[in-house]
Order: structure tokens, then sequence, then C-alpha cells
């Protein structure tokens, strides 16, 4: 009996130990922000979903048991994102001015710090210059995710993208031993947005929404025309579906959307349906990004958007949420 008692206690102890290794901790503290919250999700993994982290008195501390190298997300109050990039068994610590989200530092493994050193040098510099700038990062740490998010971020997410430099920029990461198969996947992706980027027409598509209807082309035929992609586990797009819900009660028919929902489970995607009271078509079929509406659309990440007029016309791609409002009504001007 003690035997067993005492092989109980060890293997008691080992899982614990185990599960302390697995886990990354992010601990901080802000100036002019000493009581709320904001969220964090993991960026491309399902399965994490998206935690809330609570502050008080200006402090806040979170862990999260991960398998491996992740990068997350974390969302502020006014919708900017940051990255954080997650280790098992590591912690960083956060410090940060709630006025001054872009000049906020991590410390505590080198690919946050020099994600905080990228931020800094950057902070007020113009386009151009930063492009060298990440260039450099890209060069000097091939195989680090911050070269990965820098240039997704601003060469290809941007609203003026640069897919010729991002397409080469993630081949010297391929060379340096970086994701080989994500970047081959994002180097295909980025020869799929050519073909469905501003300038271009919509493609002739045809799907069937989470009912069983059919949408197709002719589906999108207002005077201003969505495509959104969304996830029930990300907050961003799901904030983008409540400002479009709340732009297509007030602007009717002038204002057409079909969303693609990302969600591998297609009841999860009737929930924050009907939660939301959302009305216009959605497609889920299940395969997230390899879904055939979300290639045809060359949708890579969760919250991408196509804004076409009402020929069809590509007008803009990837709008920030807080920007869709200004967009639309804009276009509807016209």
């Amino acid at each position: 009996m003690r035997q067993f008692i005492t092989l109980f206690m060890l293997t008691l102890m080992v899982v614990a130990c185990d599960s302390e290794s697995s886990k990354f901790k992010l601990k901080g503290r802000f100036r002019n922000f000493n009581q709320g919250e904001f969220y964090i999700y993991a960026e491309g993994a399902q399965g994490y979903g998206m935690d809330t982290i609570k502050v008080a008195d200006g402090r806040f501390s979170y862990s999260k048991e991960v398998k491996m190298p992740t990068t997350m997300v974390m969302v502020f109050p006014n919708f900017s994102t940051q990255p954080v990039f997650a280790i098992p068994g590591k912690e960083v610590e956060m410090k940060v001015d709630a006025s001054h989200l872009k000049e906020m530092e991590i410390t505590g493994t080198e690919d946050n710090e020099l994600m905080t050193l990228f931020r800094k040098r950057t902070a007020e510099m113009t386009p151009p210059e930063r492009n060298r700038e990440i260039e450099k990062v890209v060069k000097e740490h091939p195989s680090s995710p911050v070269a990965l998010w820098i240039v997704e971020r601003w060469m290809i997410k941007d609203q003026t993208p640069d897919y010729a430099t991002a397409a080469r920029l993630m081949n010297i990461m391929i060379k340096g031993g970086n994701n080989e198969t994500q970047l081959k996947k994002n180097i295909k992706a980025i020869n799929e947005l050519k073909k469905i980027e501003k300038g271009q027409l919509l493609p002739n598509f045809s799907a069937k929404d989470i009912n069983g209807k059919k949408v197709n082309r002719k589906t999108l035929s207002a005077k201003v025309n969505i495509v959104a992609a969304w996830a029930s586990w990300n907050y961003n797009s799901r904030d983008a579906q409540r400002r479009l819900n709340k732009l297509k009660k007030q602007m009717g028919d002038t204002l057409a959307i079909i969303g693609i929902c990302l969600d591998a489970n297609k009841e999860e995607c009737l929930k924050w349906m009907r939660r939301d009271s959302v009305k216009w078509p959605q497609v889920c079929d299940g395969k997230m990004w390899q879904g055939q509406l979300a290639t045809q659309m060359a949708v890579h990440t969760v919250g991408a958007n196509i804004i076409a007029d009402s020929k069809g016309k590509i007008v803009a791609r990837d709008v920030a949420p807080h920007d869709l409002e200004k967009k639309i009504k804009e276009l509807l001007r016209k």
C-alpha cells in the first residue's frame, strides 16, 4: 500500500512538472489603463480559442499551455493588435503605456525582444523606410517567427501590399530554416492574391451556404459588395461581423454581403450567427482555409475581406474592422 501511494504521488509530480514545463506565461503592467481587459488568441492555430486577460491596478498575469512555439495575438480595447511569441515553459514580461501601444516592451525571450526592437525602430518610419528595416530583420534573423510576422503584416496584409518583395523575403526565410511548409503555402497564396487584388474583377463562383442555399457571383450585385471571412474564435473578425451587421441594417439592399466562416465546426458558426443576428449568407464547409470558396477568394487569414463595386470590380481588400464603415460610406457616395 505504501509503495502504491509513493508511486501515485510520483506520478502526480511528473504530470504536474510536465504541465508546468509546457506552460507559457505572460505578465505585465500598464500605464494609463488601471482596470479593464484585453484579448489574446493563437494566430492560425485552431483549438486554442480566445482568452480574456483581466487588468487590475494596471497589472495582469496570464498562462497558457502550448505544445510548440506559437505566435499569439493580443487584441486591445482600441482594436489594435500586437504579437507575442509563446514558447513552452518560458515567461515573458510586458511593459506598456496604453496611450502609446506601439512602444510596448516585451522581454524574456529573443523573439519578443527582437519584435520590441523592431517596433521601436519603425514607430516613426515611412513605409519605404520600414520595408528596408523588414528586409534587414529577415536577412539577419531568417529563422525567427518575427521575420514571418512582419512580412505578413506589412507586405501582404497591408492595404498597399508588396507581394513581389514578400515572396522574395520568404524564399530567404526558407533557406534560413524557417517554417518551410508554411512559407511555401504563403508564396502560393501570394500568387493567388495577385489574381484577386484591387482593380481585378471578382471571380465567378458557386457555393452553398450553411442553410443549403446556393450563392454565386449574382448574389453580389448591390452598389457595394463584400466577401468577409471570420471565425468564432477570432475577436477581430467577429467585431467586423458586428460592424457589418449594423451597416447592413442601415443600408439595406445597397449593401450585399457573403460570409466565409473558417470554423471547422458548422454548429459553432450557426451559434455565433444567431448570437449576433447575422442574416446574410454564410459559407461554412468545415474545411477552414482549404474550403472551395475560401480558396477561390484567396482567403488565407482570419478577418480577410474583399470589397467590390456594382460591376464586381475589387476596390479594396482586408480593410480593418474600424475602417469598414468609412470605406463603405465613401463608396456609396460615388
